[in-house]
């Protein structure tokens, strides 16, 4: 198929065009590199079934050039990371939502089908685990600017449904805690790529709040898949966790990296104040039900932890 990829030179989108290429599509690449890197990509040219081309979302002229020579568009690109949500709530509401609502009005007349990549965030507080595709999102005031991205989602999504309604083909992915190479390691997010970066340099390792937060960290590979595996036609008109239900406290994730990168690196505890200033609430757990995925779109996470964690960790030691 011909397939256009919006933000597609990040972390995650620059796996999944890997793997297009792999499978024999024709790829066109949107990123305007303010997460996403050129050399992410640079092992694939001269690909002539490979089309790189710097622009945004926000550009309706390029966004519908591209469209209109495609069958699929994953949706990727979007504003997000932890430190974002608090200091600049407009960026992240209007780069999410603008976005996405770009993308879909110029899909709709051409038919071409829209996979959008949501986010486990967009449960938000709900305490009855596991996350299934309909259970509720429970989020703070919006005085909290921490909620800023979950709800930009949640009307991303809403706008996808919408479009579905209408006719559209469209698949939303609710991404959970991915990770592997590639992953931005910055205060805006990656807590497992900020991990491994300071326990092999020898720093310190911060973990937030109590440290007893539960997340499920799920490899790119496995990302990747449930990806493309959203191409189905049994995927349209529906949402779909992408994850694994393995859940690890972000202490024990911290001791484990310490672990398997032979680090020396000491573990500290730091409160949310101190890391992102007032206005921060964090949730305690996230872990999916994969009963849908399994079924619809015969997903099923394949990379264990340890050896995930292992690839990460000496792809970032040969790049430092």
């Amino acid at each position: 198929m011909k397939i256009l990829v919006t933000g597609g030179a990040g972390f995650i989108g620059s796996h999944l065009v890997e793997r297009l290429l792999a499978e024999g599509h024709t790829v066109w690449t949107l990123d305007d590199f303010s997460n996403g890197r050129p050399e992410f990509l640079s092992h694939l040219q001269p690909n002539k079934r490979h089309t790189l081309i710097e622009g945004s979302v926000m550009d309706r002229g390029t966004l519908k050039k591209l469209i209109g020579k495609v069958d699929v568009v994953f949706h990727l690109a979007a504003v997000l990371g932890v430190k974002n949500t608090v200091d600049d709530p407009i960026k992240v509401i209007e780069g999410n939502i603008d976005g996405t609502r770009n993308v879909l009005e110029l899909a709709y007349p051409r038919h071409v089908k829209v996979i959008f990549t949501s986010t486990s965030e967009i449960y938000g507080k709900n305490e009855e685990l596991p996350f299934h595709e309909l259970s509720g999102s429970i989020y703070g005031a919006p005085s909290v600017h921490r909620w800023c991205y979950a709800t930009a989602k949640s009307l991303d999504e809403h706008m996808c449904f919408a479009y579905a309604k209408k006719g559209l083909p469209v698949t939303v992915l609710r991404y959970f805690n991915a990770y592997g190479p590639r992953q931005t390691n910055s205060q805006y997010g990656g807590v497992v790529a900020q991990f491994i970066k300071a326990a092999l340099k020898g720093e310190q390792l911060e973990v937030y709040g109590d440290r007893m937060q539960k997340r499920c960290f799920t490899y790119v590979d496995d990302t990747v898949a449930g990806s493309l595996a959203a191409l189905k036609p049994e995927a349209n008109g529906l949402a779909f966790n992408i994850g694994t239900d393995r859940s690890i406290t972000i202490r024990e994730l911290a001791q484990l990296i310490v672990k398997l990168s032979s680090s020396k690196s000491p573990i500290v505890s730091k409160s949310y104040f101190e890391a992102y200033g007032p206005g921060y609430e964090d949730i305690p757990a996230r872990e999916p039900d994969l009963t849908r995925s399994e079924t619809l779109l015969g997903y099923r996470p394949k990379v264990m932890l340890e050896a995930g964690l292992n690839k990460t960790i000496d792809w970032y030691r040969n790049r430092i």
